[in-house]
């Protein structure tokens, strides 16, 4: 915590708070959504794929939306009230509507259930990151000091989250919504600074204008973004979604696999936790660039081990690697953002060129995805998965554009006059 000075000790623990709560109630509720949609509206797999791909699209929609809005707003938080209120109403949504719906209208269900989590969830969850990397800058801090206290409320809820679960899905919604409102009190009580020493850096006197986000979608750096997320985050993701439903099938006892994976949810997001102190360092030294580059084939590797491994030990042990990649991963693309796109656009690029290309692949490959379960199994799917990771990761290494790193900048310091080549 050494950039967090006495003066804004106060509000760090404020958004360190928030981001702990906000995350703690994604964890005891939507962390189970593909099993509640499997065991309790009884879908398959085909059609919980489909809940995804639609909840992609109104992600993809709502998300660029968010990121103009925020980018506009700058450090104003009437978007984040918006979003916690949503959270709010989250216990008689799924009780009174959302589980009604899928049972006797599925597919409206769906689209509903669509609006929602991606007011309150998808794109909420995405606003919310960005704003704290925003305040973290704008105050001096790493935005890993603050988004590691969102994977501790994560685990905290994850230790029994699964338990609770077995017991009645409803005790999960009704603590999500209780702790939300506690959040939104939270929230008033924040104080933003927008005239500290980093508020040039991170502020822009002119506000972001839709000339801005065009010249953003012409640029060849943003494209070439786009691919590495199409190729590496897209399976990590999708791989995710319904993994949960793929580790259960290694036990004889159902309610045990749940009661584990909850569990393991809570090893993942410890991880996490410790990863967010010293990620943010890696990434410095090595550059942001080969950060989301060992992203890659860290996740092509555990899908593909996954999909080859038949004991219950080893796929405990690959599943917390997940919050490994997770922490490299956002902590690299904040770091290669601000680094390459101007600051006017900041949130509408994270929003637009991650978030929402995340949930494009929603859309094109979350049914695909669960109708090769159905049909060749999670074991071959997830090979397949792994095998692009990788392959678009090597595509990246000469797409991506390069970055900074103070491992360069202790080799010219170390050398400040090294030998020049001699042409031959």
């Amino acid at each position: 915590m050494k950039n967090i000075t006495s003066s804004n000790r106060a509000e760090y623990y404020k958004i360190s708070s928030f981001i702990f709560m906000y995350f703690f109630t994604w964890s005891a509720s939507i962390g189970l959504l593909a099993i509640w949609l499997g065991q309790k509206t009884n879908l398959s797999g085909t059609v919980i794929g489909t809940v995804f791909a639609v909840n992609g699209i109104f992600s993809v929609i709502l998300k660029p939306m968010y990121g103009y809005i925020l980018d506009k707003l700058g450090m104003n938080k009437y978007l984040l009230y918006f979003v916690v209120a949503m959270s709010a109403l989250m216990a008689p949504f799924f009780i009174y509507v959302y589980q009604p719906l899928l049972i006797s209208s599925t597919m409206l269900g769906i689209v509903v259930g669509a609006v929602y989590l991606s007011f309150a969830w998808y794109a909420g969850v995405a606003a919310c990151e960005s704003y704290t990397d925003r305040y973290s800058r704008l105050n001096g801090m790493e935005f890993g000091q603050i988004r590691m206290w969102g994977s501790l409320g994560w685990a905290v809820a994850s230790s029994f989250s699964g338990i609770l679960f077995n017991l009645s899905p409803a005790y999960n919604f009704i603590l999500g919504s209780v702790t939300s409102v506690i959040m939104l009190f939270v929230l008033f009580s924040l104080k933003v600074n927008t005239h500290t020493s980093h508020a040039s850096e991170v502020l822009s006197q002119q506000k972001i204008v839709p000339a801005d986000v065009w010249a953003l979608l012409r640029s060849g750096k943003f494209w070439a973004f786009c691919m590495y997320i199409a190729g590496v985050a897209w399976m990590m993701f999708i791989a995710e979604q319904q993994f949960s439903r793929y580790f259960v099938t290694f036990f004889d006892d159902v309610h045990q696999g749940n009661a584990v994976f909850g569990y393991l949810g809570t090893v993942q997001s410890g991880m996490e936790f410790i990863m967010y102190m010293v990620i943010p360092a890696f990434v410095n030294y090595v550059g942001a660039k080969k950060g989301l580059l060992i992203v890659g084939l860290v996740v092509g590797a555990r899908l593909i081990i996954s999909g080859v491994c038949d004991s219950h030990l080893l796929i405990s042990v690959l599943k917390p690697l997940y919050g490994l990649e997770i922490c490299l991963l956002l902590v690299s693309i904040f770091k290669y953002i601000a680094e390459h796109f101007d600051k006017r656009v900041n949130a509408t690029m994270y929003l637009l060129g991650y978030q929402a290309m995340l949930y494009v692949g929603n859309v094109v490959v979350s049914a695909p995805a669960g109708q090769l379960y159905d049909k060749i199994g999670f074991e071959k799917t997830y090979i397949i998965m792994g095998c692009i990771a990788l392959g678009f990761t090597l595509i990246s290494t000469l797409t991506l554009s390069a970055c900074r790193s103070n491992r360069d900048l202790s080799v010219r310091v170390n050398n400040p006059n090294p030998p020049k080549k001699v042409h031959q």
